[in-house]
Parts: structure tokens; sequence; C-alpha cells
């Protein structure tokens, strides 16, 4: 039917044998906007609402006593937790899926990851050393549990945003998806010394594409306080790769006075010497001098979030307890990356990274024994070089905590609400608690007892949408980086994302 503007003009101001035309012209113009809104809403459309859910039996864990409790019934309704602790009502709808849990089996919210890497090896590439693989990374995310990530850092920025409209609306299958874009500072290729107006507008610009914080590596104090002033303007957090103010690094007592929101791999501050590299100083780092103490102290007093992704030294060195596989991860990398890789058990140990690793248990565990336990998220910072993949290394990140001495129940909050909050996500995300949004991932046997058990996952549950991870990883089977040498410069461009 015609719109009342059509018809107006139509009847009023035009010969009548302008009628056909107009007709055509009014038609053309509703196909148009037919066409337009349906491209924008089409996928919300067919992302169904989620099914009511019921989940009896078993145990949860409950965030804010930092104990696993009874489960007396969890009500999830339109992606949200309706009720907790409580059974169907008489008088509700009889539309509940319901899952039964054992005795053995335990509810935990999910995982949180504020340092998760898409990024891979490029695998013989000439032209490329690594590369951001979004499409089955993202189902490997999932299948671990981790049900939110942000992405801190990347080399595809537009492609990182393609990526998280297509997971966001459903379309591909993955944790809630948070960017960052590119990197502030001299980790993004082609990294120039921007002045302050450079940097607002390439703020303002990554905003207006759809980012949710910002990371900087490699940035000056100068890059460091423009971005932190201009993300805090518009809402955003900053995290930040730091050093100890050597060659134009910046300290991390520097960025705090500045602002800076979280604080990645180590604390550094008054430990760390500006004539000198941060990594070999901190590898020393004394927990009861009065310098670290004050760094602890700092961060503290600011309330600055500090990821401590302590397993990311062992990429580059021998393996270490916590890197056994649960599950064949290498076959989900092609036949081609399989044959490119020598055993892992042959990389040789780096003194370096070695030093870093035993540094940063020590020091995260000071960190917590200080009174830092809330500011501690966790984030895996684990890009894959074909032996290992980020989701699964969620749960090496919390094993580790552990044997550093960090309690299980400590480690679970660390992993779900610490990290929600840091990404100023802790009223949504976090706990299991009524009116946040449903994510869950339910496993065997109880991790207060055994951290190890986060691995045993049996299903999860994001927004109120359940998945099986077995069939997740059986879908990812095999399709991870490029089919043959012909591919390597492309193989990881998917259609989807560049069109």
């Amino acid at each position: 039917m015609l719109s009342d503007e059509c018809y107006i003009t139509i009847h009023s101001k035009l010969n009548i044998n302008h009628l056909p035309l107009l007709m055509n012209i009014c038609k053309s113009i509703f196909a148009f906007l037919f066409a337009t809104i349906s491209a924008f809403l089409l996928p919300v459309i067919l992302q169904a609402q989620p099914e009511p859910i019921y989940i009896k039996g078993g145990h949860y864990f409950d965030v804010e006593s930092q104990k696993m409790k009874v489960n007396d019934g969890i009500l999830i309704r339109g992606g949200r937790f309706y009720k907790i602790g409580e059974t169907p009502s008489d008088n509700e709808p009889n539309d509940y899926k319901t899952i039964s849990l054992g005795d053995d089996e335990y509810v935990l919210p999910g995982i949180v990851d504020v340092h998760a890497h898409f990024r891979m090896d490029a695998f013989g590439s000439e032209s490329l050393e690594e590369i951001d693989e979004f499409k089955y990374n993202s189902m490997v995310y999932l299948a671990n549990g981790v049900t939110s990530t942000f992405s801190n850092g990347v080399y595809y920025p537009e492609m990182e945003l393609a990526a998280k409209k297509k997971i966001n609306s459903g379309q591909w299958t993955g944790p809630r998806f948070f960017a960052s874009g590119p990197y502030f500072g001299s980790a993004r290729p082609g990294w120039e010394d921007f002045s302050k107006e450079e940097i607002y507008t390439q703020v303002d610009k990554w905003v207006a594409k759809g980012v949710d914080g910002f990371k900087t590596k490699g940035g000056d104090p100068e890059t460091i306080k423009h971005l932190i002033k201009r993300a805090h303007f518009h809402g955003l957090t900053v995290a930040g790769h730091l050093g100890s103010g050597y060659r134009g690094t910046t300290n991390s007592i520097t960025a705090i006075d500045m602002g800076i929101d979280r604080v990645e791999h180590i604390l550094g501050g008054f430990v760390l010497d500006s004539t000198q590299y941060a990594y070999p100083v901190w590898n020393k780092v004394d927990t009861t001098s009065t310098a670290f103490k004050q760094t602890v102290q700092y961060f503290i007093d600011h309330g600055v979030y500090f990821d401590a992704t302590m397993i990311a030294p062992v990429y580059f060195t021998s393996l270490k307890e916590g890197f056994d596989y649960w599950k064949d991860e290498q076959s989900l990398f092609t036949p081609y990356v399989q044959s490119l890789l020598s055993p892992r058990e042959n990389q040789g140990a780096s003194e370096l990274m070695d030093g870093l690793y035993r540094a940063m248990r020590r020091s995260t565990k000071a960190f917590y024994d200080a009174g830092g336990g809330d500011l501690i998220t966790l984030g895996t910072d684990a890009p894959s070089h074909g032996y290992f993949l980020a989701g699964f290394s969620a749960h090496r990140e919390m094993h580790t905590m552990v044997m550093a001495g960090i309690p299980e129940a400590a480690v679970l909050k660390i992993a779900t609400q610490n990290s929600a909050n840091a990404i100023g996500q802790g009223s949504l995300l976090g706990s299991i608690e009524t009116g946040k949004l449903a994510d869950v991932y339910i496993v065997k046997g109880n991790p207060l007892d055994d951290i190890k058990n986060t691995r045993n996952v049996l299903q999860v549950i994001k927004s109120g949408e359940i998945y099986n991870p077995d069939e997740l990883l059986e879908q990812v089977k095999g399709k991870i980086g490029p089919a043959d040498a012909t591919e390597t410069e492309s193989w990881f461009r998917y259609e989807e994302l560049i069109k």
C-alpha cells in the first residue's frame, strides 16, 4: 500500500497522467527501505530467543561467598538468570528445558578472558609473521567455558570488528566478543609518533566503529596519556603492556598516575630501573622489598587491575606443569599445519622466559596476599604456534594460579567476577545472580577440590543458549590453518570478514 505522503502527492499536486510513474517511484522507495532495514534486522530476527532453562541438582559456585552451594534450582529466561535457588512455580508456563545434574556436577560462572588473543603463527607465510584468526578460535574459546573475551590488541582491527558483529549477532558461534581495535604504541605495524590531536581522532574513529576498550603496547608516556584521556571521555577502559621507562617505554606508576585501568604481565613500578629493560630486572624481584610493597600498595590505592598472564612465558620456553593435553588440541589444526610442527618437547629452554615465569608466580601470589585479590584478572595472552589454543589455556592459567598458592575459590572469582569488573561489565557478567546474563559452564568434579576439574566441561550456556563442547570442537577439527603452502597468505581472511 502507498504511504499517506505518496497518496497526497499523487492526488493533490500532480496530473493524473503521472500516476503510473509515481506508483513505480514509491514502490521502488519501499523496496529499497525494506531491503535496507532487512539487512540490519535479519540477523536479529534469525537469532531466535533461547528457550527457558531449569537447571536442577548438583552445585553452583557462589562468587560472593566463594563457596559451592547446593543447587536448589537455577531458572533462566530471556537469556538472563530469572531465579536462583527456586524451582518453577505452578503458575509459570510449563515451558522450561530441564538440565538435571548429578551430585558431582558443578555450575560455574562463564570465564571472562581479558587478554584473549586470536593470534597465530602464519605457518609458512613469506610476508607475514603472525595473523588473527577469529572464526574457529572463537568456537574453541566457547567450548572451554570462556563465554566472554576482550581481544586486547589485534593486527587486523577491521576483521576483528566484522567478527564481533558475526558472533554477537549469532551468525557465528563464539564467546561474547569485546573488541580492542589496533594497538596504540610500537606494537602496531606502521606506528608513528602521533600528536595528541591525531590520537584523539584515532580513538574517536575506532569508538565509532564499535571497539569496547583499548590496549597500549610500546606506548610512550605522551601517547598513553592522550589515549587514556580520550578513551575515558568515551567511557572505555585502557589496558597496558608497559615497561620500565627505558627507551621511551612507560612505567606502571606513571601510567597509574595518568589513570590507566589495567596493567598486563608485571606490576613493575618502583622495582624497575629506567636505565634497563623491564623483564631482566623483574625476574629478580624481591617480594619482601620496600620497592615491591610500595608498588603493590600503589595499585591497591588507585584500584588498578593487574592481569598476571602467568602462562604467557611458557610459550617461549620449555614446557611447565599444566601444559598437558586433556583434549586433542593439535587435531584442530589442518593436516598441513600439523606436518610443519616438530615435537613441542624439543623446544629449548629460555633463561629469560623461565625467570619471568617464576617471577610472575611469586609476585602475583604476593600481590594477592597483600590485599590485591579483587584486582587480579584472568588473561591467557596465548598466541598459538600450532601446539596450544587460548581457549584451553584459560584452564592452564587457573591451574598456574593455584600452583602459585592462590586458593581455588579465589581463582574462580578472578576468572569471572574480577575480570568482568575490569572491562566494565561486572553488573551483567561474572556471577550466577538474578538479572545477570546467563553465562555458565557445567563441569564434572569440584574445582575447589582440584582446579583441573574446570577442564571437564560438560555443557556451556551463553545468554541462555546451550552448547555441547564436544560438538563445537568437532566442527573445528582439522580447520585451523592453511590447507597447503598456497594458502599461507590468505587462509584467515574469511570472505564474511572482508566483503
